[in-house]
């Protein structure tokens, strides 16, 4: 399993902006909320810079 820096929080309202950002593609659409894949993120911050409800937050 990876690490993972960052999750995301029940303030999502799965708008998909951190899905279409992440150069990496480790986000998808989960349950209510969208969901970070930690065996594919790199770490790199940028959903967290892009999230309109700043749902992204470091661990």
């Amino acid at each position: 399993m990876g690490i993972m820096a960052y999750k995301i929080t029940d303030a999502c309202v799965a708008c998909g902006t951190c899905a279409g950002e992440c150069p990496v593609n480790a986000i998808s659409e989960g349950d209510g909320k969208y969901e970070i894949d930690p065996d594919t993120c790199v770490s790199c911050g940028t959903c967290a810079g892009v999230c309109p409800t700043s749902a992204i937050e470091e661990e």
